[in-house]
């Protein structure tokens, strides 16, 4: 069947999708219905109109609810990108309306969130004002997959490969390494040299070794013929760790951008070479997907802040 534009704007309206996008979420009609204060007849005939106008089941009716079929599942995932365009188009009109106002929603991991993306939102804010930025933190995989979903409008993260898929496009904004951290208090801040093997029976707060940086963190330590010390506290929450260093008894491994940006002078890195813990932090957007005026301030003050860290480092 041949669809032209005057036909799917007749039998395909952005209502008929929403609707099915609120009943694949659901999984009942009956909550949709909740949800979108219509009648659960009115969704029902919504559904059956465009089963009729595509020629194709959507929904599989079972005990349990429904369940979307291969048709609704394709007609979604573009749909999804409708919305999404729409609601940057609706930004756009917004950020001509007021010039320097609107919303950034960035997903980046805890520590970066500490460091450099706190340092981005720093200088960006006290240039534009209006404008408000949602931030959320979280594991390397949830963020891709919520940008993925576009619920994010960009995501800053390590590269956990040398390339990305083709849907998305990253640039590189700098490399990041760890450090060796104590706190102003601990006997260790005030040495001149440490080796890493002096510090295998100290008192550790580290990343759990099934995660990202816990298996960065022990390639360092094998690195250095040495193995993985024990931890007293194992946790992937940066702040936590670099809270715990605060008592003068912890000493911990972080992202040095982590300690770079406002952590003042209450953390020390101590001076123990880990040439071995370098990655890449890129800058990561969906590839065919309009970046909003913000967003795009957003990536230049990354940029700048990046480069600026280069510079004095």
């Amino acid at each position: 069947m041949a669809w032209d534009e005057l036909r799917l704007s007749r039998f395909l309206t952005l209502r008929d999708l929403n609707v099915l996008m609120t009943v694949a979420r659901c999984g009942s009609m009956g909550k949709a219905a909740v949800q979108l204060s219509l009648s659960q007849p009115a969704i029902s005939k919504a559904i059956a109109d465009m089963e009729r106008s595509l020629g194709v089941r959507l929904l599989d009716r079972g005990t349990r609810g429904v369940e979307t079929t291969v048709y609704a599942r394709a007609l979604l995932e573009r749909s999804a990108i409708v919305f999404d365009e729409l609601k940057e188009a609706a930004k756009h009109i917004e950020y001509l309306a007021h010039p320097m106002s609107g919303e950034i929603r960035v997903g980046c991991t805890i520590a970066i969130a500490t460091g450099f993306v706190s340092a981005v939102v720093e200088t960006l804010s006290r240039r534009y004002p209006e404008i408000s930025f949602h931030v959320s933190a979280g594991e390397a995989s949830a963020i891709h997959r919520a940008l993925e979903e576009r619920r994010f409008d960009l995501v800053i993260a390590p590269m956990v490969a040398p390339s990305v898929e083709e849907h998305l496009h990253a640039d590189i904004l700098y490399d990041e390494s760890l450090v060796v951290v104590a706190g102003a208090r601990s006997p260790w801040s005030r040495r001149r040299k440490v080796e890493l093997a002096e510090l295998k029976d100290a008192v550790w707060a580290l990343p759990p070794p099934d995660s990202l940086y816990g298996s960065v963190v022990a390639e360092a330590f094998y690195a250095h013929g040495l193995g993985l010390p024990r931890a007293t506290v194992l946790s992937s929450v940066t702040p936590l760790r670099n809270a715990l260093l605060a008592s003068g008894r912890f000493v911990s491994i972080v992202q040095a951008s982590a300690v770079k940006y406002g952590a003042g002078e209450a953390i020390k890195v101590l001076p123990v070479d880990l040439p071995t813990t370098r990655r890449a932090i890129g800058l990561i957007t969906l590839r065919n997907r309009t970046l909003s005026p913000i967003t795009k301030l957003f990536i230049e003050a990354a940029r700048d802040v990046a480069k600026s860290a280069a510079g004095r480092d």
